[in-house]
């Protein structure tokens, strides 16, 4: 699985207490942009991590994405995961 310039990758990585999303174009090899529940305050976590969705979203699309390919990094797609790519597909991303 790999993104381009054009289709990047939206990569997630979930901690105990934090979640976090990048888009990244691995053949130019850089981060375009990163989202994560760092500075979301108040919440649980499923509602972190669909606010990190949308966050990501937001900054994809000011960059003019609007395609990823989702990668989740192996976590299996329940609870936090789905709730961020639901978040960043409400956001307006297409995966």
């Amino acid at each position: 699985m790999s993104g381009t310039a054009s289709i990047p990758r939206l990569a997630v990585f979930r901690s105990n207490k934090y979640i976090y999303a990048q888009l990244i174009d691995d053949v130019s090899m850089k981060t375009l942009t990163t989202a994560s529940s760092l500075k979301v305050k108040g919440k649980g976590m499923v509602e972190k991590a669909k606010e990190v969705g949308k966050e990501i979203a937001k900054k994809g699309l000011a960059l003019k994405v609007k395609k990823v390919v989702f990668d989740r990094g192996g976590f299996i797609y329940t609870g936090k995961i789905k709730a961020l790519s639901d978040g960043a597909r409400e956001g307006g991303l297409i995966f």
